[in-house]
């Protein structure tokens, strides 16, 4: 009678759990792993510092083979308002019944291509920097961030020549004027959340890129940027009520006309359509937080494929 031996079966536990074990032992986690968000915060806190030096950098940098250098700075948005002045003052008549036409002109546009430079360097932000998302490790984030901060520095140059328009019209500073500064950061933080989405939706779909100058052109035309939307309603009392409500709670409108209001006398607070400072506060955490957490969400795998 022949004798059958049998073997145990062969098991082994699976490779990946004593390695997981190992490295939990010795503090070690998963390389390029989306930490939570608390975590999250607080490294993209830490390196505030390199935030604000490659913002100013790359604003150093942008008109750096140009002649006139950091004039255009200010020369560009001075010469979009002017020729936004000729077709739409005057060819168009949009300054008709619109006090301090010019001041009203230039505040509209400075404050739109705030927005408008800081989603579009936002939808470039991971795309446009592969090399520096692949070769160092750092919250990615910081990188829609900066370009935001740096449009914020350009607009802050192009506010001196603001300033120099308004006094030139007659206007002289008053306690209306500090209203400028909460503008701007609820309107940066406003700016910084959308960058940041489109920055993540950007990452996947590059082209996207090429798409968001025509939608980016549709949103300032419904931004009363040349116009003003107040008069607007008013010439036509049978609008529909819901694009009398989107044209209020547009959030460029929304900080454009809080701008006005703060630095043009002759822009009163009854041109202001009800509960602006509500609206803008609404948006800039509504864009900021959503965003930022948008962002996070696919920290992992920017600068993969």
């Amino acid at each position: 009678m022949s004798q059958v031996l049998h073997t145990p079966p062969h098991t082994t536990a699976p490779a990946e759990d004593g390695l997981a074990a190992v490295a939990a032992r010795h503090g070690l986690s998963v390389s390029g792993a989306r930490p939570s968000l608390p975590e999250y915060v607080r490294q993209l806190w830490a390196r505030r510092h390199f935030i604000r030096a490659f913002a100013t950098a790359k604003l150093t940098s942008q008109y750096s083979e140009a002649k006139l250098g950091q004039i255009w700075q200010v020369a560009t948005p001075l010469l979009n308002a002017a020729v936004y002045y000729f077709i739409f003052g005057i060819l168009m008549g949009t300054s008709r019944g619109v006090a301090d036409y010019i001041p009203f002109l230039v505040t509209g546009v400075f404050i739109w291509t705030f927005t408008q430079n800081s989603i579009m360097a936002g939808t470039r932000a991971i795309s446009g920097n592969l090399g520096l998302v692949r070769a160092l490790h750092f919250p990615r984030a910081a990188l829609p961030v900066s370009f935001a901060l740096q449009q914020l520095q350009q607009l802050l140059f192009s506010m001196v020549a603001l300033l120099a328009i308004l006094l030139c019209f007659g206007m002289t500073p008053t306690m209306s004027w500090a209203l400028a500064v909460p503008v701007l950061l609820l309107q940066f933080v406003f700016n910084a959340g959308v960058s940041m989405i489109m920055a993540r939706m950007g990452a996947k779909t590059p082209d996207i890129a090429q798409l968001m100058p025509f939608l980016l052109r549709t949103w300032m035309y419904a931004s009363g940027v040349m116009f003003s939307i107040d008069r607007m309603l008013k010439q036509h009392p049978g609008m529909p009520h819901i694009v009398k409500v989107l044209l209020q709670s547009n959030p460029a409108a929304v900080y454009i006309d809080l701008m006005r209001f703060a630095l043009i006398d002759s822009f009163k607070a009854h041109q202001l359509p009800h509960h602006v400072w509500a609206f803008a506060l609404g948006w800039a955490l509504l864009a900021g937080v959503g965003g930022f957490i948008y962002f996070w969400k696919a920290e992992e795998t920017y600068g993969r494929g």
